[in-house]
């Protein structure tokens, strides 16, 4: 078995709704120093041994993890 971490993160530019209302809750509770917030969502997944993870991980994200006009994504193999 592999453990493989997707880590998908809108694209630069592209609003982050959820992001913006986490800093506005962190300045109303006094936390100021804080400049920007951006949410990411990370996938851990474990997978049978294979030919090529790293490949079928990418077909996995482009056919439904991600949005490919609003996301980018980093594969990380993690290990057995």
């Amino acid at each position: 078995m592999v453990e493989v971490r997707v880590t998908i993160k809108l694209k630069e530019g592209v609003s982050d709704p959820e992001g913006a209302n986490t800093l506005k809750a962190l300045h109303l509770l006094g936390f100021k120093n804080v400049k920007n917030v951006r949410t990411t969502k990370t996938f851990n997944l474990t997978i049978e041994n294979g030919e090529d993870i790293r490949r079928e991980v990418e077909e996995m994200c482009e056919k439904l993890l991600i949005n490919p006009v609003i996301h980018t994504y980093e594969i990380e193999i993690i290990g057995e």
